[in-house]
């Protein structure tokens, strides 16, 4: 339930301040701006398990950052797409779409694969 508060407040905060960060920054999505980054992160992280141990959360965080710095890099439609919404919905929005991409993968993994 965190993750989803943390994502719901990273998104309305970013939203409410991109026009701004892109103003005092420069450019679209500037790299200052790193609310679209909690957000997505947090979404990742949703209902993902956890397993027993220090080993497998450790296993969890390496597997959630990696898939969602991938995704996030690698944008897959209609992730690019979202960066077109204006100002602080075009910023927050492709790390959300890159994060559902992200949390499937690790579902898949988790569950299926390493038995989390």
């Amino acid at each position: 339930m965190r993750k989803l508060i943390v994502t719901g407040l990273a998104t309305i905060g970013c939203a409410a301040l991109g026009e701004f960060a892109e103003k005092a920054f420069g450019g679209k999505d500037p790299r200052r701006c790193s609310l679209d980054e909690w957000a997505g992160q947090a979404l990742t992280f949703f209902l993902l398990p956890l397993g027993g141990g220090l080993r497998d959360l450790l296993v969890v965080a390496a597997a959630g950052f990696v898939a969602f710095r991938l995704f996030d890099i690698i944008k897959p439609p209609p992730a690019r797409g979202a960066q077109r919404l204006p100002a602080g919905w075009g910023i927050v929005a492709d790390d959300l779409v890159a994060a559902v991409y992200a949390n499937v993968a690790c579902q898949l993994l988790l569950r299926l694969g390493l038995g989390l």
